[in-house]
């Protein structure tokens, strides 16, 4: 095998690992920003988060990172990155800021609490901003 494709098959787990990572931090983004705009357009009268596609996917995404942490089931997606990283830390750049974002050190039952909650206030948002059908 000739060095440029022996150096591919080196980092090409690494670099799919920052590809999910990017991903997964994408999600996170989703489901945090989502309901802040949702509040946000709430108040500036923004149709577009009254959008039913928009918020029924929010609600199932964190609907399903709360029950994983309830459940203390380990997310998916990470555990599929570590999977490709071989159990260790990003060393891209792309790959160590991202991870710096989206990972903190803090206890489990800390987190679980914030999800739950999070899920809860993007119910009771369903409810105080309900979602609406363009009128035919």
């Amino acid at each position: 095998m000739d060095r440029g494709r022996a150096q591919a098959a080196r980092e090409g787990p690494g670099i799919g690992a920052d590809a999910l990572l990017v991903v997964h931090f994408l999600i996170a983004a989703f489901i945090v920003g989502g309901l802040v705009l949702v509040w946000l357009g709430a108040a500036l009268d923004w149709r577009w988060v009254r959008n039913p596609w928009f918020r029924y996917a929010h609600l199932a995404a964190i609907a399903f990172v709360a029950a994983e942490a309830v459940l203390g089931y380990a997310c998916p997606l990470t555990v599929w990155e570590d999977l490709l990283r071989g159990g260790v830390r990003p060393e891209s750049f792309i790959g160590r800021w991202v991870y710096r974002l989206l990972y903190y050190q803090a206890p489990e039952w800390l987190f679980t609490a914030l999800y739950v909650l999070w899920g809860f206030a993007t119910l009771l948002t369903l409810r105080l901003v309900p979602p609406r059908r363009k009128a035919a």
